[in-house]
């Protein structure tokens, strides 16, 4: 009958530290992205605003709003996955109608601020 005393007893032990760790983790990760340089909001240009909007919006989620625009239109070269076809919208912003997907990073630096 101690075996089952000392089970009882080593349960709530585990689940306790356990309990405490999550109720830590969110606060740790609201503080971290505050000084990061990607979070900080930045305001697309009028040409990339027709493609992610007006808003200031982090360059994260520039890039996932462009990417997500590129598949919605089927802009990706099916031959060539890394090209992306720029229609009248993204020749605007990358000033050409064929880049790749390395460096379109690089044009939308430009029209971030």
């Amino acid at each position: 009958m101690t075996n089952t005393g000392k089970k009882t007893q080593a349960t709530p032990a585990k689940a306790a530290p356990a309990a405490g760790k999550t109720a830590k983790a969110p606060e740790a990760k609201k503080a971290k992205p505050a000084g990061s340089a990607f979070a900080k909001p930045l305001q697309p240009s009028k040409e990339l605003a027709a493609v992610v909007g007006s808003d200031p919006l982090p360059r994260t989620e520039v890039v996932s709003k462009v990417w997500h625009y590129i598949k919605k239109h089927k802009l990706q070269n099916e031959a060539n996955k890394r090209e992306i076809l720029a229609d009248d919208k993204l020749a605007a912003v990358f000033g050409k109608s064929k880049v790749t997907m390395f460096e379109m990073n690089k044009f939308l630096a430009q029209h971030l601020k």
